[in-house]
């Protein structure tokens, strides 16, 4: 056989065969792609829970700031008190403020109270996420769904103790629901009840 046919006959076998050293380069390049896009979907996931409870932490620090406001209401600074609970209101709590709060006033107003109080737990019961009520979860009908698209049920307990005139001092324990809505951004309450 002459020379020039062997040279090309080991050319040929050469470029038709996938050394080892392909083979693994080839398991390699997988493996790293693989391990790249498992990498991103768990920082993904690691994001979303992060952002996920801080917007829970600022739901319930609204929540407890405005509580803190509403039981620790005095004669001194009833209207004050009135006027920052009213900002931080949305929806159909804020128009029906006056009537839903009205108790509170002149109960302040006739005792003459010196009132103290103070948050003790605020935990999240539930999150909205579906306004229209697809999902099958109850949704605040205190807030239209063009005006947010979550509200979180916020669970407050506190205790005020209140001292009128020659009276020995009242303890009053509140459990309140709230309902914590995003509007532009900013949590705003929109719901109001008391718990038994």
């Amino acid at each position: 056989m002459p020379e020039a046919d062997q040279v090309t006959q080991s050319q040929g076998r050469r470029t038709g065969v996938v050394s080892g050293f392909g083979v693994a380069s080839a398991v390699l390049a997988l493996a790293a792609v693989v391990a790249a896009a498992v990498i991103a979907l768990m920082w993904s996931g690691h994001r979303a829970a992060v952002s996920e409870r801080t917007y829970q932490a600022r739901s319930m620090q609204a929540a407890a700031e405005w509580t803190g406001v509403l039981i620790n209401m005095n004669t001194d600074n009833v209207e004050g008190s009135l006027a920052t609970l009213r900002d931080g209101t949305v929806g159909e709590l804020n128009s029906g403020f006056d009537a839903s709060i009205a108790p509170y006033r002149e109960v302040v107003k006739t005792l003459r109270s010196r009132t103290t109080g103070k948050v003790e737990s605020v935990s999240i019961e539930e999150v909205h996420r579906d306004p229209d009520g697809q999902s099958g979860q109850r949704t605040p009908a205190s807030l239209a769904p063009e005006f947010t698209d979550r509200t979180d049920t916020v669970l407050v307990v506190a205790t005020s103790v209140s001292e009128n005139a020659g009276a020995k001092p009242t303890t009053v324990r509140w459990n309140l629901r709230l309902g914590v809505s995003d509007v532009d951004g900013k949590p705003m309450i929109s719901r109001l009840e008391s718990v038994k």
